[in-house]
This record gives C-alpha cells, sequence and structure tokens, in this order.
C-alpha cells in the first residue's frame, strides 16, 4: 500500500520535533548555567532539519510538482530528519555580579545566550508541528483500517 509511505513522513516528523523539544527543554533548564565542561557559560543548542532523501531537496520536489513532471524523474519525498545539533553564536551577555566565581577582574559574569521568550515561542511552534504530525499519523491509520474493512 503506497498510500502508507505517509506514515514514514510523518513519523520522521515526530522524530525530529521530539528532538527539538528535548533540546529547547535543555536550553530552558541551562539558562542560567554559567559554567560548563568547556569553561565558558551554555551556549543555546538548535536542531538543523534537512530532507531526508539524499535524492532531492524540497525545492526540487515542489518545482516537479509545478511543473507537472510525471512518473519516474519526481523525488518521492522522504520526511525530515535533524542532521547537526548546531550551537547558537550569539554574543553572551554579562551581568555585574563581582560575588559570582565566575565573575571577571571588572566583576561582569558572562550569561548563557537563552532568551525564554524565545525558548517558549519555539517550544509553542515545534508542540503544533508535533500536534500535527501526530494528526496525519492518525488519519492515514484510520484510511487504512477502513481500507482492510472494505475489504471484507
Amino acid at each position: 500500500m503506497a498510500f502508507l509511505h505517509s506514515l514514514d513522513i510523518s513519523g520522521s516528523g515526530l522524530t525530529a520535533s521530539r528532538l527539538r523539544m528535548d533540546l529547547i527543554s535543555e536550553n530552558i533548564a541551562n539558562s542560567e548555567t554559567t559554567r560548563t565542561d568547556t569553561g565558558g557559560p551554555y551556549r543555546r543548542k538548535m536542531a538543523v532539519y534537512q530532507c531526508a532523501d539524499s535524492a532531492g531537496t524540497f525545492r526540487n520536489m515542489l518545482d516537479g510538482k509545478i511543473s507537472g513532471a510525471d512518473g519516474q524523474n519526481q523525488a518521492v519525498p522522504n520526511g525530515v530528519k535533524v542532521t547537526a545539533i548546531a550551537e547558537d553564536q550569539t554574543p553572551f551577555s554579562a551581568e555585574y555580579d563581582p560575588t559570582s566565581p565566575d565573575a571577571d577582574a571588572r566583576g561582569y559574569v558572562q550569561k548563557p545566550n537563552v532568551d525564554l521568550i524565545k525558548e517558549t515561542t519555539d517550544m509553542m511552534a515545534v508542540t503544533r508541528a508535533y500536534s500535527a504530525n501526530l494528526t496525519a499519523f492518525e488519519a492515514v491509520k484510520n484510511m487504512a483500517a477502513k481500507a482492510l474493512e472494505i475489504g471484507k
């Protein structure tokens, strides 16, 4: 059943969204961490998404659909995957706290580059993406069940 391929696509979206949720949770948990194993403050982490199939990009698939290319030349989408976990290179903010053990000679402590409002907004967006993929997954599952009922 070729339409069951969409279960793989939704599943890959669920997996990628779950990893992004985990990264956002890690960012929020470390929003006050001024010293890490590498020595500096915590750096915000982000998931880098890419089309799961190596043959085509989203742009190539879209162009193929728009032009009406038929059959063999058209790439079949395989979902999404996380190709890397990148660190945000936004500069750290400095906070005056001469009593902190992490303070420099002038009394300033470098704070992580995590913005709680941005993290909350990102979490809301990824939660909606996760929910949309789950809804699509359930719809395909229900269609398959109905198709099996028809075949009885």
